[in-house]
């Protein structure tokens, strides 16, 4: 006889918790029995269990060693239990609960995976640098001091914070110190976390296209948002001091998402000085700043005034969104009201990999990928335009220069059919409508969002292939 039907997981026996109800009356060997055949018929002890040896279980219930050792010899001789020499004493297979009569819960329909995935917003993750990371987390884990695997710091861990500091100041332009950085876990959380625990108040600034997700965010923490015009420079911030009680503004000006483009140097001057002047400030998601192609950097906004200026970033483009880790730089009478919204310990980004972070910014890892995955998407963004180009000069492909997608301006009319033409395709893909704000009184353009960076290298071709197929031919049909 074999053991193929016991629980792997079980084969080296197990704590046991039993109910000894004694109101069903009788000896102490009696209530022992009763529990456990209640344990085993209610599916709570599963065949192939394997129990305490009779002395473990004496010890933890206070009862004699006698009594457990005749109560198991009772149960295996019901057939509750198999005893074999070296195996110990297990439940028996057959002793395993009746089939419920009750019709069987549905079960959720999951929806297919996209035959080809080119949404926003998200990296090849098929590049995460696996061998580097493992290398930083074990040098970081060695390293770490004790108390670091105790209750975790609301700011975050002081050698991120460290690292975080020296990277947005030598990268981004960023005026900042380890003690004013707060670690979160993206920008979603940011805003929840400075407008949710009434760190700012609204009404709120937006640019008339952004993410529709940050702003259920923000109608979660009932603040409302009134949106910006935006053209080819960006948003129109010079709008900003006529919108009564606005105070705050959330904007994009690394690579304004998701039309594309820096904001105008006028205008990121504009955003300041009215922040300066009216008491107010500017929430700055640095979108896509790491990833530029055809123009030089642009710093940060946060480097003109960082007592006006919010700085949020996250790893969720340059590495992975499966880290969950961001980061906040803030003016210095923001510290105090973030902490007490965030709460006295860190429940939202583990400390392992904020310690692994530190050391890949530290060890040049970082830089490293950054660089390498910069020459990758640089590489299928040109794939991208010249099959454009060849298949469909008419769909005019914008804010390129930057960023891990493009938006392709469509005939008038035709965004509608040809994301129905993409979801029967099974290709990912949004269309630009998606992402206006309800309120937007800027004229409307057609397009869709591609993001490039999504597939796998293997998959990019056919990906694009797919994509052409489903735009609209030329106005005139030729």
């Amino acid at each position: 006889m074999t053991d193929s039907w016991v629980n792997p997981a079980e084969r080296i026996g197990s704590d046991l918790h039993l109910d000894l109800d004694t109101a069903g009356g009788g000896s102490r060997r009696a209530v022992l029995g009763r529990a456990l055949r209640e344990a085993i018929a209610e599916g709570r002890l599963a065949p192939g269990t394997r129990l305490p040896p009779y002395r473990s279980l004496a010890a933890d219930l206070g009862l004699a060693r006698n009594t457990v050792a005749e109560t198991y010899a009772e149960l295996v001789a019901e057939g509750w239990l198999v005893a074999r020499q070296g195996s110990g004493t297990r439940v028996a297979p057959r002793a395993a609960p009746a089939a419920s009569p009750r019709a069987p819960e549905p079960v959720p329909v999951r929806p297919e995976p996209p035959a080809h995935q080119l949404r926003q917003g998200l990296p090849d993750v098929s590049s995460f640098p696996r061998t580097a990371w493992l290398a930083a987390a074990r040098r970081a884990l060695n390293a770490a001091p004790s108390e670091a695997f105790g209750p975790g710091d609301p700011r975050g861990r002081p050698e991120l914070r460290r690292a975080l500091a020296g990277y947005l100041s030598r990268v981004r332009g960023v005026r900042t110190s380890p003690e004013t950085i707060v670690v979160c876990s993206g920008v979603a959380h940011a805003l929840r976390l400075l407008f949710g625990g009434k760190a700012l108040r609204g009404p709120l600034a937006v640019e008339s296209y952004g993410l529709p997700f940050h702003r259920s965010v923000l109608d979660a923490a009932r603040v409302r948002t009134v949106p910006l015009t935006l053209d080819e420079h960006g948003a129109r911030t010079t709008e900003l001091p006529a919108l009564k009680g606005v105070r705050a503004a959330l904007l994009t000006p690394a690579h304004q998402f998701p039309t594309g483009g820096p904001l105008h140097p006028g205008r990121r001057v504009a955003a300041v000085d009215w922040a300066r002047g009216s008491g107010g400030v500017l929430l700055e998601d640095d979108y896509d700043g790491e990833f530029r192609y055809d123009r030089e950097p642009v710093g940060a906004v946060q480097g003109l005034d960082p007592q006006r200026v919010v700085y949020l970033g996250s790893l969720s483009k340059s590495l992975s969104p499966a880290l969950r880790l961001g980061w906040m730089v803030l003016p210095d009478h923001l510290v105090e009201p973030v902490l007490r919204a965030k709460g006295e310990r860190e429940a939202w980004a583990g400390v392992t990999d904020q310690l692994t972070l530190a050391d890949f910014i530290e060890s040049g890892h970082y830089d490293r990928h950054i660089r390498r995955s910069r020459q990758r998407y640089r590489d299928r963004r040109d794939r991208l335009v010249a099959l454009l180009a060849r298949r469909a000069p008419h769909v005019a492909p914008i804010g390129i220069a930057a960023g891990l997608h493009a938006v392709l301006r469509l005939p008038p009319g035709s965004e509608r059919s040809v994301t129905k033409a993409a979801a029967r395709q099974r290709i990912a893909v949004d269309g630009l409508a998606g992402f206006r704000h309800p309120a937007a009184t800027m004229p409307a353009h057609d397009g869709l969002v591609v993001g490039y960076a999504a597939p796998a290298d293997h998959a990019f071709g056919a990906a694009l292939d797919a994509l052409c197929g489903i735009l609209p031919p030329p106005p005139d049909g030729g």
